[in-house]
């Protein structure tokens, strides 16, 4: 198990920064179709409504790839933080204990100056929770394009922030989007949940029994009144992670394999390509500059997320909470942290959320620009430092080289021996 978990994560990590560069592609297409002649065409996209009629569900397509294939990325979050928590870096409490700090000082720093900026604003009440969460696709990509000479460390770190800071940020959605509970429709998905760990208990491997549970799940909990994707995380962190001894895999490795792929390379980016198309004109950006409401998003993504994210690890590690990760020092965690103020998917789902009745639907025109220049600002920044810091650590294994090469030599006997050498009598 010890030595499959680094495979393990690094196979995450490279289907996440592929699904991360379809993300940005997708999210670059809907920009400039939004802002093309043809703009038209992609609101009418959209807008189309799909209904499946016997189980009234009147949901636009853009509605389905939030509520529906979003369920499936959250789905492969629950699975990793599972992983993470019982197999992974989450598993030690002095190693979990610093990305869990720097996760909580990563939601309540941006919430707080969020909540402070935007004041008074219509859909402030809930669109504090806009700039509170970190887009692990997005980072990770990032990270995999800029970061790859500092250590690896770092990529577990980041990793690990961003499934915690996400989960925080679920549970704000449960907690906030939530108007009115159906108790029985409620009490449908709990039995859901309980068949789907009793299944996992008995060692159950059929698809037909998952996915169905899976699609129930989801539907009971939309008729609930609560976020249908909550669904993905509940069953993700319900799933098996440790494998019997006949396994190869525990369940949810295979369906990591599975699944990943699908949630990396067609929902995210599609989610990306119906939620991204905002308007850009000079309103917009002027609004950056003067709407409280848009500034409230671009400060706390781009100084509370850094800002909370180092300093909260920073205390923790000072205080000796927390041991600072192998290799890291404090420069590559603050550009790590910088990372961490790319809020796009989970940013761009808490903005429609929150302010789809505000200021008839251009509030959340302005909190999405805001959110995808300062993810665009924030990755421009953090891929700076990580090129600087790369080039730091790489000179330092350059001037390690030498005196590493001769240990080895002096390990193995190569070197001459005092007495031994050419013209000795000895």
């Amino acid at each position: 198990m010890i030595t499959r978990a680094p495979s393990e994560l690094t196979r995450y990590l490279r289907t996440e920064t592929f699904g991360g560069a379809l993300l940005l592609t997708a999210a670059a297409i809907a920009l400039l179709w939004a802002n093309s002649p043809w703009s038209a065409g992609y609101f009418a996209m959209t807008d189309t409504v799909v209904a499946i009629t016997p189980l009234h569900l009147d949901l636009t397509l853009a509605e389905w790839t939030a509520d529906g294939l979003l369920a499936i990325f959250f789905f492969v979050a629950g699975l990793e933080l599972k992983r993470e928590l019982v197999t992974g870096e989450l598993a030690d409490r002095k190693r979990a204990a610093l990305p869990l700090i720097a996760a909580v000082g990563g939601v309540i720093v941006p919430a707080v100056i969020a909540f402070a900026v935007g004041y008074g604003m219509p859909g402030m009440d809930r669109g504090w929770a806009i700039p509170v969460a970190t887009d692990i696709a997005f980072a990770l990509a990032i990270l995999a394009i800029t970061g790859s000479r500092i250590p690896p460390t770092a990529r577990v770190f980041l990793l690990s922030l961003a499934v915690v800071d996400d989960l925080i940020a679920i549970a704000l959605i449960a907690v906030l989007f939530t108007a009115s509970l159906a108790p029985l429709w409620l009490t449908a998905t709990l039995t859901c949940c309980a068949a789907w760990a009793l299944a996992q208990h008995r060692r159950i491997r059929t698809p037909a029994v998952y996915l169905p549970l899976a699609l129930t799940t989801w539907y009971t909990l939309h008729e609930a009144g609560i976020h249908p994707t909550l669904a993905g995380v509940a069953l993700g962190l319900l799933t098996r992670v440790r494998p019997d001894p006949d396994e190869d895999q525990a369940p949810a490795t295979r369906l990591e394999h599975l699944v990943q792929p699908i949630s990396a390379g067609l929902c995210v980016p599609l989610f990306a390509l119906f939620a991204s198309g905002v308007r850009l004109d000079a309103t917009v950006f002027g609004d950056l500059r003067t709407d409280r409401l848009a500034l409230a998003v671009v400060l706390g993504l781009l100084c509370g997320k850094p800002l909370g994210i180092f300093g909260s690890s920073l205390v923790a590690i000072r205080l000796g909470i927390a041991t600072r990760p192998p290799g890291l020092g404090y420069r590559d965690m603050f550009a790590l942290s910088v990372l961490g103020a790319i809020g796009f998917t989970v940013s761009l789902l808490v903005a429609e959320l929150a302010l789809a009745d505000v200021d008839d639907g251009s509030a959340v025109e302005s909190a999405k620009a805001a959110v995808l220049m300062t993810s665009a600002t924030a990755s421009i920044a953090g891929s700076a430092l990580l090129l600087r810091r790369g080039r730091v650590h790489r000179a330092r294994r350059d001037a390690r080289a030498p005196d590493d090469a001769g240990a080895r030599r002096r390990s193995n006997g190569d070197e001459a021996v005092p007495g031994q050498g050419e013209g000795s009598t000895k």
